[in-house]
């Protein structure tokens, strides 16, 4: 599910701290904003923008963690929608809701453990991966001239 990777160039303690920072505003976001998903979001652009002239590194932790907190937020208004609807419409709580709500908390649960074990590892200087949102993020990033900024 995480990848870590040897980076070439050891990136400095300012880019370090940046990086993971990048991980923590999301978990700033969930304690300003827990009933409103957006608020972490907000957060993680908010620090994404101030940091897009930074370091591949920085660059590159800051889109990471944006993919993952946008994935988020689609996947909890699904869930926040789909039970407004239940409850507006006196609908009966079907199997696949409760099957989609099992499968949200187990996302939102890895995803937060996902989130705090970057950000310590990220502080060390360790370039960490996450399954698919990595893979965005390096086709986000591609670019050669920046790789070699790593």
């Amino acid at each position: 599910m995480i990848r870590i990777k040897n980076l070439d160039i050891k990136p400095t303690e300012h880019e370090k701290e940046k990086a993971s920072n990048s991980y923590l505003m999301s978990l700033v976001g969930i304690i300003i904003g827990l009933p409103i998903p957006i608020v972490n979001l907000i957060c993680t652009l908010i620090f994404f923008f101030g940091n897009r002239n930074a370091t591949y590194f920085v660059k590159w932790h800051c889109t990471q963690a944006l993919i993952s907190q946008f994935i988020l937020l689609i996947v909890n208004n699904i869930a926040f929608w789909w039970t407004i609807s239940i409850i507006i419409d006196f609908n009966n709580f079907s199997n696949a809701y409760f099957a989609y709500i099992l499968v949200l908390f187990i996302f939102n649960i890895t995803e937060f453990i996902m989130t705090i074990y970057s950000a310590i590892e990220t502080r060390k200087g360790i370039q960490v991966e996450w399954w698919i949102y990595g893979g965005l993020t390096n086709l986000i990033l591609n670019s050669k001239n920046e790789k070699n900024n790593i």
